[in-house]
């Protein structure tokens, strides 16, 4: 079996080919083949620099705002090429949502960073129906029990692990396929990164998530598919279980035990 495509358990949210990505003339992703399950939590390792937070933002294009950078190859999701010239940017990230470093809350109140999405989007018919989302949203990040009686607080007056939380409800409102986690947890504390990862655990129920993550521990706690990264290039990518005890790569098993990188 290749290892940097999973074994066949279903049809691949993402399925990536030949993927190449340049800030410039500089390279920053060569070759980048992997395909992404359903319903999976996939989480991408690595040094600072290799290329695994340009990889996850080629997944809904957000490296399109950068001036000077340019992409080869295919990314198809759910068979649709999202680089394609017919692609509508404001559907597929809606499909595809991001949850970013540090918290990034708006600075309005609880309910509205939660329905600011639906809103634009036109989701909801009514009042009602609007803060029924909203409440739904807050529960499926385990935030809901905290903020309910907060609701028309400043959300900027809430722990740095609320408002972390807060985003991913923020992300979650706008009923994406796809959450893209890029380091979710590394400015938050011991507790609440463990808050971080129980969520995760329950989300991948109904979505597909894809976590970078530079705590290879956390990595091996919440994904079933683990790629490493290494100067831009997926070195190894396969079941987190086996990745982290039986490496195929001498590269990947001297970066797991600590002796490169």
């Amino acid at each position: 079996m290749d290892p940097t495509v999973p074994s066949a358990q279903a049809q691949p949210k993402f399925q990536v080919r030949d993927l190449n990505f340049y800030y410039g003339q500089t390279p920053a992703l060569k070759d980048i083949h992997m395909d992404i399950l359903p319903r999976q939590v996939t989480a991408l390792i690595g040094p600072s620099g290799c290329g695994k937070s340009t990889f996850v933002r080629c997944l809904n294009r957000m490296n399109d705002t950068i001036p000077g950078t340019s992409v080869q190859g295919q990314i198809l999701l759910d068979g649709e090429d999202i680089y394609s010239s017919e692609m509508n940017l404001i559907a597929l990230r809606q499909r595809v949502g991001m949850v970013f470093q540090k918290p990034n809350p708006f600075p309005q109140t609880i309910y509205d960073n939660v329905a600011f999405g639906p809103r634009v989007l036109g989701f909801t018919r009514n009042k009602l129906e609007l803060t029924d989302l909203v409440k739904r949203s807050l529960e499926q990040a385990a935030l809901y029990n905290e903020v309910k009686d907060i609701l028309n607080t400043s959300a900027l007056e809430l722990s740095l692990g609320q408002q972390q939380r807060l985003c991913i409800a923020r992300a979650v409102a706008i009923q994406p396929e796809v959450i893209l986690m890029d380091e979710p947890a590394s400015a938050l504390d011991p507790i609440a990164t463990l808050k971080i990862e129980e969520l995760i655990a329950e989300l991948k129920h109904e979505y597909t998530i894809v976590i970078v993550t530079h705590n290879m521990q956390q990595a091996a706690r919440v994904s079933d598919y683990t790629g490493f990264f290494w100067l831009g290039e997926l070195v190894e990518f396969s079941i987190t279980d086996k990745l982290f005890t039986s490496p195929d790569k001498e590269l990947t098993d001297s970066y797991i035990t600590g002796r490169m990188g």
